[in-house]
């Protein structure tokens, strides 16, 4: 047996194991005194978008512990400072003995926010940068029953100086740019507010019902066996597109599979607190996770950086084929004493270039990617492309409005 593969399986063991208070001492984990780094984006998983199309475009959701005593009187665990190096697991094992004390109750009640930063203007020198947002906001029965409410939250600039150049182009409430499809538009006023929460029937995660997903196993390694055999599109680009398990996957590709699913369980699944402690200790034992400090989420929230060993496109998702011409980062933010996921997002890494061919479009003519249509067209590396962010999930027993 593979040496590191073993001291991954103990590290894990020990974790199960220990009592919260000596979890927190062995590991040494603590908020690192690490510069925050810039805020950062999220290409919504391909895992995330698959299930959520037969609701609205891109839904996927979200889960938040607060830090008030567990039902069984406990707190979380609230590790010590230290000098010595951040490491991933440590931050990671401690978040799983954290969410592990969550209560359940009748609904899954969660609220998520998308945003995407779109690039406006002609060139580099003089664009400035605005953040297109939808709020989700979603309940879930123990039957799998789901309602939904979507709002259309107004865009706004990015940044101080996107909004200094925004409003010395007229601050205009109306954007128009360019898209793969054509144009498009960003409004930034209110268009409309949410009304009430919409039935839209029996809802799965990864393919598994609220039932079935409850039987998942809570120790790591049965976790990432049983999530090797979950299909979807997990190419970014792919000759030959097309669903298949994430066991036919090798290297850095499995694991960012993987942690697909694993942010699935963690934000968008109404799971048990005992697998969605097991799907961080199973992040904790991928190859190639490290964490990179502290940041901000975009709701201000401070948290740790968790970064995946992955430079991508995005994946298919709900397209026929990719929509992008960049490559991109993938960062997991959580909040380990609240045992909570506050973020997913993707750094640019390697900006827009080149072009693609598209398949033919409704009518029937040749279509092709190029980089003026790209809302990220003049970013730089290590920016923000989009974000997914977690501001509210939690078991309820009030139904939905």
């Amino acid at each position: 047996m593979d040496e590191i593969d073993e001291l991954r399986r103990m590290r894990t063991a020990l974790a199960r194991e220990e009592s919260p208070d000596r979890l927190a001492l062995r590991t040494d984990w603590r908020r690192s005194g690490v510069a925050p780094r810039p805020r950062r984006g999220f290409k919504v998983p391909v895992v995330s978008m698959i299930s959520a199309a037969a609701l609205v475009a891109g839904a996927v959701v979200v889960i938040s512990v607060n830090s008030s005593p567990a039902p069984d009187g406990s707190r979380p665990v609230r590790p010590e400072k230290s000098r010595g190096p951040l490491e991933p697991g440590n931050a990671l094992l401690v978040a799983a003995t954290n969410v592990e004390k969550g209560a359940t109750g009748k609904y899954w009640h969660t609220t998520r926010i998308t945003g995407e930063i779109y690039a406006v203007g002609k060139t580099a020198a003089d664009h400035y940068k605005l953040e297109s947002r939808m709020q989700y906001d979603e309940w879930t029965d123990s039957s799998g029953k789901q309602c939904i409410n979507p709002d259309d939250l107004p865009a706004r600039p990015w940044t101080a100086l996107d909004e200094q150049k925004w409003e010395k182009a007229g601050a205009p409430t109306t954007v128009e740019f360019p898209i793969p499809e054509g144009t498009g538009v960003l409004f930034l006023k209110p268009t409309r507010t949410g009304g009430p929460c919409r039935v839209v029937g029996e809802r799965r995660f990864l393919g598994m019902t609220v039932k079935q997903l409850a039987a998942l196993p809570t120790r790591p390694e049965q976790l990432e066996k049983a999530l090797l055999n979950i299909k979807g599109n997990w190419e970014a680009v792919s000759s030959k597109p097309g669903e298949r398990p994430i066991r036919a996957l090798k290297g850095d590709k499995r694991v960012r599979a993987l942690s697909d699913a694993a942010g699935t369980l963690l934000g968008v699944a109404p799971a048990p607190p005992e697998v969605r402690a097991a799907a961080f200790r199973m992040l904790a034992t991928l190859p190639g996770v490290k964490a990179e400090g502290e940041t901000t989420d975009p709701l201000g929230r401070r948290g740790t950086v968790i970064s995946l060993p992955v430079e991508t496109t995005v994946p298919l998702g709900l397209y026929t084929a990719p929509k992008q011409l960049g490559t991109y980062r993938r960062q997991w933010i959580i909040d380990p004493g609240k045992g909570t996921l506050l973020a997913v997002r993707d750094l640019v890494a390697t900006p827009p270039h080149g072009s693609r061919e598209l398949p033919p479009g409704d009518d029937g003519k040749p279509r092709r990617l190029t980089v003026d249509t790209q809302p990220d067209r003049f970013h730089k590396p290590g920016e923000v492309a989009d974000y997914e962010v977690y501001a509210k999930a939690e078991w309820s027993d009030a139904a939905p409005n």
